[in-house]
């Protein structure tokens, strides 16, 4: 028996928490310690770039300091604190999945990806073999149970809207949701650092971190043309009608809708409408041909555990921080979905999450899909591992 199976052999109910050394983990800890759980920190050691020296870039988010943070936390808190080593399935799961979809012309979110496989996969599951009861995290988001309690586990927006992290969260399902818990959903960002504060928390007054956690350095051009060189390859750039107008450094550093830093002179502005990886051609148009009132979504998540017996009304995100536009979304086979929006959107990009929401409550998501046509659409799997290869 592990001693961290020792701590949670207690009668209270026992919620292991993902700590990262932040104010929202931290405080999310703290409220559970105050409403009578038994808690256990726990920080995930994650990939980070071979180190060249003291001023090599690292991972953001458990950096030797981000580290010292968390065990100063759960000192002041009294509890246990462990650390669990993942980078090498960090590496394979989702720092792999990054370089890989952005040489198939797509632009990932790894953050969705990393809640798939990481939080709510390997540390859940985690936690689960620990004899948890649940685990927690600093997302800002809420979980609630349907009406009546008959219709299984509800996930919400958080109540601060400039920080609701619902989008990135659309991966859960019923089993998920059932165990996981959000503390810090039900406060704004000004609330939890004054909850910090109060309780003399030593990362009351700590910068939010920003950017994807494996890029220590904020250059994801460095970064992916240091670990995807095949990917980065210059190419033609075409108007939507064929018609050369320029050379593009590398598929991955442009995405859709950009507008500027194409390096091409034109009577009207252009924006990127769409990357074709095949030919490794950029295409660009007008801001009218950039809009859309039509996509395809794969891979999707149901939040209720199924899809809906037919089409549903409501709003659809296309990016983490896009207001909801009004939209039905159907069901289609194969695990898909079709989004007709009321009005055209702008900047819809594959790879990126697709996340339908009834008002305040996440229905489900997934991937917008390259294809436009539901034959392309239904034997295109959400992962590709084609490409997969271990680099150095």
């Amino acid at each position: 028996m592990t001693d961290v199976q020792k701590s949670v052999e207690k009668s209270r109910p026992t919620v292991v928490v993902a700590m990262s050394g932040g104010v929202d983990s931290s405080v999310a800890a703290a409220l559970l310690k105050q409403e009578g759980y038994e808690v256990v920190g726990m920080m995930m050691r994650l990939w980070s770039e071979p180190g060249q020296g003291p001023g090599a870039p690292m991972n953001r988010c458990c950096t030797p300091d981000q580290l010292a943070d968390a065990r100063r936390v759960a000192d002041a808190l009294a509890i246990p604190f462990y650390v669990v080593d993942v980078k090498d399935y960090f590496r394979r799961r989702i720092v792999q999945f990054y370089i890989d979809q952005h040489a198939l012309g797509r632009t990932p979110n790894p953050c969705v990806e990393c809640n798939r496989e990481i939080r709510f996969g390997y540390l859940l599951d985690r936690a689960r073999a620990l004899g948890a009861d649940y685990l927690a995290t600093g997302h800002y988001a809420r979980v609630e149970m349907a009406a009546g309690g008959q219709g299984g586990y509800r996930l919400l927006k958080a109540v601060d809207d400039g920080k609701d992290q619902s989008y990135v969260l659309h991966v859960l399902g019923q089993e998920e949701l059932a165990q996981v818990l959000f503390p810090v959903g039900r406060y704004t960002k000004t609330e939890v650092r004054q909850i910090a504060a109060e309780l003399g928390l030593p990362v009351a007054r700590k910068s939010e971190s920003m950017d994807l956690c494996f890029l220590g350095d904020g250059d994801y051009r460095r970064f992916l043309a240091e670990y995807a060189p095949q990917a980065i390859r210059p190419g033609p750039i075409v108007s939507s009608a064929g018609d050369l107008l320029g050379e593009h450094e590398g598929l991955p550093f442009y995405t859709i809708g950009q507008r500027k830093g194409l390096g091409i002179s034109a009577g009207e502005p252009l924006f990127v409408l769409r990357k074709d990886a095949e030919r490794n051609t950029l295409v660009v148009g007008t801001r009218e041909e950039l809009g859309q009132t039509t996509l395809l979504v794969r891979g999707v998540n149901w939040v209720a555990g199924g899809p809906p017996a037919g089409p549903v009304s409501g709003g659809v995100k296309v990016r983490y921080k896009a207001p909801a536009a009004p939209a039905t979304v159907a069901p289609l086979p194969g695990g898909g979905a079709r989004v007709v929006f009321d009005a055209h959107v702008y900047g819809a990009t594959p790879g990126q999450a697709a996340v339908f929401y009834d008002g305040d409550e996440v229905i489900g998501g997934g991937l917008i899909a390259d294809s436009t046509t539901i034959t392309e659409l239904e034997v295109e799997p959400v992962r590709d591992n084609s490409l997969v290869e271990e680099t150095a």
